[in-house]
């Protein structure tokens, strides 16, 4: 107990260039001779850290990670290569929740409407087109869009006699996904859509897959008149159920006079059956099958087409809906780490300035907005590429040191319970639910996960032994990034067993 509480003193009154009672508190076998304090902006590594990046065969040169103190004024930073801009991967998603959070506020809301400037008939026909307008709603699923049709079919419109104008012209361009290469060798999944101000249904094809009978067989939910979707073409496999797109191949898509088929191709596993969503169908025609099929099973008439159009000028509101507040949306946005919700929202940090320079992008004016948040807070901007905003990208950058700085703001900002509460809780939920299940970091550290190819990364808040909070950045590259979650993982351990390592025990692997 004596020893644990020179310990405690110790840190306590630890400065840069002094270090007290080492000896006692390195560790077993330790002595103060093979302690190292660490050089500016380099600090040490913990001895669990370094042990997990030799079991990882990663080299430390891969790391680069910053502790910014959050509590008493006596502890100072922790930093290792912090100045060193590195691809985030997802914790870029704190960038763009932070900034959204104090800049468009927690209650800042999506809509969408649909619209007419032709008249209405007492019969209940609309003499014109419908204008069906997106306004950035992430929550536009096909139950949403259902009761937004029943709304115009209750405030009196029966048939449509024009075509349905699907603006989405928000944003500037209003489809930033045309031309654009996929991101990866997966373009059907969810998290590879490039969103755009409607977002109907995610742009995704809700289906269902089985093969109970023995045969892939796939259907649309709902059943989409014209369109087909074939597994004929998929194999059975032994995979398991849960794992049912580890055999999945891109799937053919083919026009037969008015209809369109769809092949799925690549394997399926035996005896299963799966609900999922795929970017599959061109979003104008998902747009135009989906308000097809529901409008007719509401009772309404049409005979039109979908049409990419701007709302003319004297349109007037005939039926909105609400999305949630961001502040609400953050929560899944961040637990699960929802790419086209991110990239929505930080496109919506533009907008406000898009009426007074025309000739930018709103992506543009959105990166404008956030230097400029950062330049208030005398943040450095050096070395800095946003890019969509989401860290789905191979150019984002950003230092770990910028990164926990923009943290330890918004820890004492208006809005920071709301963005707390979206992190996900290690070893409780969202994408930190499996990690750090045995630390006493579970279900105090609020950390936000960042995963690609080349990349591991985490960020987010840390308490000390002492219940001292931290905000931290800790960013992996490196071709073998997947190894080292358990690096991270090491570190924030640490931090919850022992304290932030201001000075560690060093040993050459």
């Amino acid at each position: 107990m004596l020893k644990n509480l020179f310990c405690r003193l110790n840190r306590l009154l630890l400065r840069p260039s002094v270090m007290l009672l080492g000896g006692l508190c390195v560790g077993p076998g330790i002595g103060l001779a093979h302690a190292q304090l660490g050089l500016p902006g380099q600090d040490p590594l913990p001895l669990a850290v370094q042990q997990a990046l030799v079991v990882a065969k990663l080299p430390s040169s891969a790391l680069a990670a910053v502790a910014l103190p959050l509590g008493p004024y006596w502890l100072r930073p922790w930093a290792y290569q912090g100045h060193r801009p590195m691809q985030p991967a997802s914790t870029m998603k704190l960038v763009t929740s932070i900034v959204a959070l104090d800049r468009l506020g927690p209650n800042a809301r999506g809509f969408t409407e649909l619209r007419s400037a032709a008249p209405l008939l007492a019969d209940g026909t609309l003499q014109g087109d419908l204008v069906l307008r997106g306004g950035a709603d992430p929550d536009l699923g096909v139950a949403q869009f259902w009761a937004l049709l029943a709304e115009l079919r209750q405030n009196g419109v029966h048939t449509i006699q024009g075509n349905l104008l699907v603006d989405r012209t928000l944003w500037r361009p209003a489809r930033a996904d045309l031309g654009v290469p996929p991101f990866d060798e997966a373009p059907e999944f969810g998290y590879n859509v490039i969103p755009d101000a409607l977002q109907l249904a995610g742009n995704l094809l809700p289906l269902r897959l089985s093969s109970a009978s023995g045969t892939v067989v796939a259907d649309t939910v709902p059943a989409l008149p014209g369109l087909r979707v074939s597994g004929q073409a998929m194999a059975l496999t032994s995979s398991r159920c849960t794992d049912w797109d580890d055999d999945w191949r891109s799937a053919v898509v083919r026009h037969e006079g008015p209809d369109t088929v769809i092949d799925l191709q690549g394997g399926f596993p035996k005896a299963c059956t799966r609900r999922t969503q795929l970017q599959l169908l061109d979003r104008t025609e998902l747009a135009e099958r989906l308000f097809g099929t529901l409008w007719q099973q509401l009772g309404g008439r049409w005979q039109g087409r979908a049409v990419e159009a701007a709302a003319p000028a004297n349109t007037r509101v005939l039926a909105s809906r609400q999305a949630r507040p961001w502040a609400e949306v953050l929560r899944p946005l961040n637990k699960t780490s929802d790419n086209a919700w991110t990239r929505m929202l930080y496109l919506s940090l533009g907008v406000p300035a898009m009426a007074d320079q025309p000739q930018r992008s709103t992506s543009e004016l959105s990166a404008q907005v956030v230097t400029g948040w950062l330049q208030q807070h005398h943040i450095d901007t050096t070395g800095l590429v946003l890019d969509n905003g989401s860290g789905l990208s191979r150019s984002a950058r950003i230092t770990p040191y910028q990164l926990a700085s923009m943290l330890k703001v918004a820890h004492r900002a208006r809005y920071a319970p709301d963005l707390a509460m979206s992190l996900p809780l290690a070893g409780v939920d969202g994408s930190m639910r499996n990690r750090l299940k045995d630390s006493p970091a579970t279900g105090w550290a609020r950390l936000k996960t960042g995963s690609l190819r080349n990349v591991a990364a985490l960020a987010g808040y840390v308490n000390d032994l002492d219940g001292h909070p931290w905000a931290v950045a800790l960013m992996i590259n490196d071709e073998g990034a997947s190894r080292g979650r358990a690096v991270l993982d090491a570190w924030v351990d640490h931090v919850a067993r022992h304290g932030v390592p201001v000075w560690a025990p060093v040993q050459e692997p």
